[in-house]
């Protein structure tokens, strides 16, 4: 009996020695979140549930020595939005104990405490907070990433647009700048761009304008490069994060817009209302895209942005199919924002985009001349060279943005300091590209000009296409501004197709030679077809938002195309039938009647030249000067018909007999000398109401 209590004693005594050594034990085990080979917390902790389904969580018991953590127990208790007990589950070899959690029917998030049994250490304890969202979440997410990118892309819009109105004279009056002045180019180019917002705009623009031969193609270059060096203003405006302050820039913007009278403030009011509306869409995609941050699919997938090929290919993808680098990269800082991005996936994206930007000058050189041709070429090899020379130096950029940025080099799994300094890390990775690009190619602007040349070198211009509109950019009209310069060089062009058909005009009245009419009755054709053109262009920009100045202008561009249409179909139905009976009717003109239509005609051809130099150049001192004119050539038209009766009085034969087309020839000479005169009276009542100049032509048709 003795030996059965000290046996008892024995076993109760052992059992309680082990007891204890296991409760020593455990408490040397830690428990955390499994981490997966990307880096990335693998336990279900954050990830997404959906209501009524299931969600795996796992936890891993971690020993402090050489225990083996075989056996312990791991229970999980839901802390709200209910408290239960959901079960417990038993660590393997590997320390990993795992647990089916079943998610409720309301889209309620989950806490959720893992701790391991028996252990009162706070490093045996993991918390798990579980999203639980609805089926439809992802539908609700696209229908947020699409709203917030409409609210985006408008607010760039309203602001770009609100901007040309303000600067849109001063964007007319930098054109002049565009001297052989390389620099003055990058600075031209940089404050156009940053103006409307776009480098693709502005490389459009420059293919018309070369198309439009306002500048030559060696000139453009200074301002491409000038252009890249803008875009990246509008990433440096969006990484700041005035989210927080976009509803009081719309409420204000929307206050000066509807209160204020003055042009300059109703302006004002609508850059602040489209900036304040870009951030705000910014602010709708961030919440939108804030349940992707759980969302495994997604996170592999910018894990391959790394890859600097697939981010490039991915950037250049989406900025050509959206054609707006700056709405693209205001995308990529809007994922940086939420933590999705590291400097290293960022950088490769801007780098797309910069490809990307070239997709729409070189759609809008296609039907273009040679020059715009190049110009788009020269676009597009400047940022492949720059991309494909800096993939190399990718790390040494990063680690140089991270060295003058903010936050310096971030840990990788810190989405909160990743969110917070990004942003800003990428703006200025897309500034320094850009800048160090132009640094570097401007010096040999002039080598790299000839080597384009080389590529794309002239062709025979085709005769019958010479004179089609190749100068209205559709694109542009949203820039009126712009969009008024291309109008006025078609109407150039067209005063200089009327006056060749004004010069050749007469001979056929000397020589009796009537080929030449059939090649004056083809160019009224194409007269024709400009004016048509030109005033359907014209229409388009007065549909959109002008200001007075602009305005005024389209009417004047209206009446003086008007003008130079008037003096073509004098050309084709008044003196081509004219020159066709004086050869039936063998008349000749008078020796002295030869002189006085020919002097005449001179001085007609001198006045449609000072009209296409005066609209040229906007020149009130011109204008002027030629409505003085047209007074002294009314005045000498009546004079040479009063020459013309006193020959008829001396019964002049050759007088008499051309007498009726000498004066319908002379009349037609007077109109198409008015006609011109008309575009200098325009000018005048246009400028000269500012200026105080009056026209003292008081001549009539």
């Amino acid at each position: 009996m003795k030996f059965a209590r000290t046996t008892a004693l024995i076993l109760f005594a052992s059992l309680l020695m082990g007891t204890m050594a296991f409760a020593a034990s455990v408490e040397d085990f830690s428990l955390r979140h499994p981490i997966d080979g990307a880096g990335r917390v693998a336990s279900g902790d954050g990830m997404t549930v959906l209501t009524n389904q299931n969600l795996t969580l796992t936890a891993q018991v971690v020993p402090a020595g050489n225990q083996r953590p075989t056996g312990l127990e791991v229970r999980f208790i839901q802390v709200s939005p209910t408290e239960k007990i959901l079960g417990t589950a038993v660590a393997g070899s590997d320390g990993i104990a795992e647990l089916v959690y079943h998610a409720g029917k309301k889209n309620k998030p989950a806490t959720i405490l893992a701790h391991i049994v028996g252990s009162d250490s706070d490093a045996a304890r993991i918390i798990y907070q579980l999203p639980v969202r609805k089926p439809t979440w992802v539908m609700f997410m696209i229908f947020g990433l699409l709203g917030g990118l409409g609210l985006f892309l408008f607010g760039m819009e309203m602001m770009s647009s609100s901007m040309q109105r303000s600067a849109g004279g001063k964007m007319r009056s930098i054109l002049g700048a565009l001297t052989h002045n390389r620099f003055v180019g990058v600075a031209v180019g940089a404050f156009v761009t940053m103006v409307i917002q776009s480098s693709s705009a502005t490389t459009v623009m420059l293919v018309s304008f070369v198309q439009a031969q306002l500048i030559t193609f060696a000139r453009t270059l200074g301002v491409i490069l000038g252009a890249d060096i803008g875009t990246t203003i509008t990433a440096q405006l969006i990484a700041f994060k005035l989210t927080d302050y976009a509803l009081l820039m719309i409420a204000v913007g929307f206050g000066l817009k509807l209160l204020s009278r003055r042009d300059n403030l109703r302006n004002i009011g609508d850059v602040l209302l489209g900036f304040g509306l870009l951030f705000y869409g910014m602010h709708v995609m961030s919440s939108a895209m804030h349940p992707l941050r759980t969302y495994t699919p997604f996170l592999n997938m910018l894990t391959e942005l790394e890859n600097p090929i697939f981010g490039i290919l991915v950037g250049t993808a989406f900025t050509a199919l959206i054609q707006s680098s700056s709405a693209f990269t205001g995308i990529v800082i809007v994922l940086a924002q939420q933590g999705f991005l590291t400097l290293e996936a960022g950088i490769p994206l801007i780098f797309g985009a910069n490809i990307g930007t070239c997709v729409t000058a070189a759609l809008a050189s296609i039907n273009a001349g040679r020059e715009a041709k190049r110009v788009a070429l020269a676009h597009t090899m400047f940022k492949i060279i720059g991309v494909a020379a800096a993939i190399a130096f990718i790390p040494m950029l990063a680690k140089f943005v991270q060295n003058i940025s903010p936050g310096g080099i971030i840990d990788t799994n810190d989405q909160s300091a990743l969110a917070r300094f990004i942003p800003r890390q990428i703006a200025n990775a897309h500034t320094i590209f850009n800048v160090s690009l132009t640094l570097i190619f401007l010096p040999f602007t002039g080598l790299f000009a000839k080597l384009i040349m080389r590529m794309l070198p002239d062709r025979p211009e085709d005769e019958t296409v010479r004179y089609d509109t190749r100068f209205l950019e559709p694109s542009l009209l949203n820039t009126p501004a712009l969009a008024l310069n291309l109008a006025k060089v078609e109407i150039i062009k067209m005063g200089e197709l009327v006056k060749e058909m004004a010069v050749k005009s007469i001979e056929p009245f000397f020589t009796g030679d009537l080929s030449e009419l059939d090649e004056l009755h083809e160019m009224e054709d194409r007269v024709d077809s400009l004016d048509e053109q030109i005033s359907a262009y014209l229409i388009d920009i007065g549909k959109q938002e002008l200001n007075e100045a602009q305005t005024d202008e389209v009417y004047l561009m209206m009446h003086v195309t008007k003008q130079y249409e008037q003096i073509a179909d004098i050309v084709d139905k008044e003196l081509r039938p004219l020159a066709q009976a004086k050869a039936a009717q063998a008349a000749q003109f008078s020796a002295v009647g030869a002189s006085e239509v020919r002097a005449y005609h001179i001085k007609m051809i001198k006045q449609i030249a000072r009209s296409i130099d005066s609209f040229t150049n906007d020149s009130l001192e011109k204008a002027v000067r030629m409505t003085k004119k047209q007074a002294k050539y009314v005045a000498l038209e009546g004079d040479l018909r009063q020459h013309h009766f006193e020959r008829l009085r001396e019964n002049n034969h050759e007088t008499v007999t051309s007498s009726e087309i000498h004066l319908d020839l002379m009349d037609c000479l007077r109109k198409m000398n008015s006609y011109s005169a008309n575009v200098a009276r325009a000018l005048v009542q246009r400028y000269g109401e500012k200026s105080g100049a009056k026209d003292t032509d008081d001549a009539h048709d």
